[in-house]
């Protein structure tokens, strides 16, 4: 063939193992994903799709290959279906994608710990960490990236004597050599038990809990304050949300756990902790949208006292399955680049980041210098 018209280089392809693959989440990102891969839909909201991305060297959205563990039986075609039928996906949408959803759904293997299973941690971990090779392997796939997006998960007690079931998949992950992230408030890697292996991993990882809504508007909105030399003396918030997620989080301790990083973001860059409280009510006939409500007390010169108010309302799926698309695809080519460990480049995306700025625009350049880094890498 002539130099006008070089052979093409074939991308290998991608993994992308789920936990919580039946979930909301994981089922909007499959569906999602396959949708912009055929060009049915824009890629609204994913930022790995903007310009400051393109020569980054991203796997492509068509190179991803989904599967994953779940406790749920569900087929992903049918939660498809559900979403369909609760407005999360655009109708007809399902039925375009139905055989990128069999095919995920073909590889979501049965998670753990289910009850009266006789396996202890070690046991879980290896037979976890096994399903993620197998995958890798049978698909030929240059390397897989894991993404927690199951259920929160309350926080372990103290000195308990397991791992809770999201550090087992983290484990697990590091175990399979696979980069990781936690886009839940659960556990995950930060189990102390884990900290010497995660130290020694040869991966990168990022952070815990997706920042998607009320915390996405608090790291906009609290800079703002600090910049302007007002002083909150109070933050206040309200959650109305239903789904898995609602139900997860009408447990006190689940709710706990989810709130830690909304309250980080306000102690992190206001220098403290305002007083007031984030409330997380379970309304199951809203389904999959959630609706914060925030109510800000601060003063101004003088001692002038004022208000700020706002209130958020989204669909909490489609505001989190292109954040998960997009870290999977910039873990995947951190681990090409032979980056490894906590990438706090990444805080964009968390409400309890790996270090780093707390300020959504501090984060934003440094996903930015990220990008550029990932660009000068090596392939």
């Amino acid at each position: 063939m002539s130099a006008e018209h070089p052979v093409p280089v074939p991308v290998r392809r991608t993994g992308v193992w789920l936990v919580g693959a039946r979930g909301s989440v994981a089922t909007t990102a499959v569906a999602g994903c396959a949708a912009l891969a055929a060009g049915l839909r824009p890629p609204t909201g994913m930022v790995t799709e903007t310009p400051p991305f393109a020569a980054a060297g991203l796997p492509p959205l068509t190179s991803l290959v989904f599967g994953g563990h779940d406790t749920a039986a569900a087929p992903l075609p049918k939660r498809a279906e559900e979403l369909t039928d609760g407005g999360v996906l655009p109708y007809g949408l399902a039925a375009a994608v139905h055989a990128e959803l069999a095919a995920a759904d073909a590889e979501i293997r049965p998670g753990g710990p289910l009850p009266g299973d006789p396996r202890d941690d070690a046991g879980l971990v290896a037979a976890f960490a096994a399903d993620i090779t197998d995958f890798t392997r049978r698909h030929g796939l240059a390397r897989t990236v894991v993404v927690n997006v199951a259920s929160t998960e309350p926080a372990p007690a103290p000195g308990a004597d397991r791992l809770a079931p999201s550090s087992l998949y983290a484990a697990a992950a590091l175990r399979a050599d696979c980069p990781y992230a936690n886009f839940t408030p659960s556990t995950g890697l930060r189990a102390p038990a884990l900290a010497a292996e995660a130290a020694r991993a040869a991966v990168p990882h990022a952070g815990r809990d997706g920042k998607t809504g009320q915390t996405l508007l608090r790291s906009v909105l609290a800079p703002m304050f600090l910049q302007r030399a007002l002083a909150v003396r109070a933050w206040s918030g309200s959650n109305l949300l239903g789904g898995g997620d609602g139900a997860a989080l009408a447990d006190p301790a689940a709710a706990a756990a989810k709130n830690a990083g909304k309250e980080r973001v306000l102690a992190d860059t206001l220098g403290h902790t305002p007083e007031g409280e984030v409330h997380i009510d379970d309304v199951p006939a809203l389904g999959d949208w959630k609706t914060a409500w925030d109510h800000i007390a601060f003063d101004g010169f003088l001692g002038s006292r004022m208000v700020l108010q706002t209130i958020w309302q989204g669909c909490d799926s489609a505001l989190a399955a292109p954040l998960v698309l997009d870290l999977a695809r910039l873990l995947a080519r951190a681990h090409e680049a032979g980056l490894t460990g906590p990438r706090p480049e990444l805080g964009f995306y968390f409400k309890d980041p790996d270090a780093g700025p707390a300020a959504l625009a501090d984060q934003y350049a440094a996903l930015l210098a990220f990008a550029h880094r990932l660009a000068q890498a090596t392939r």
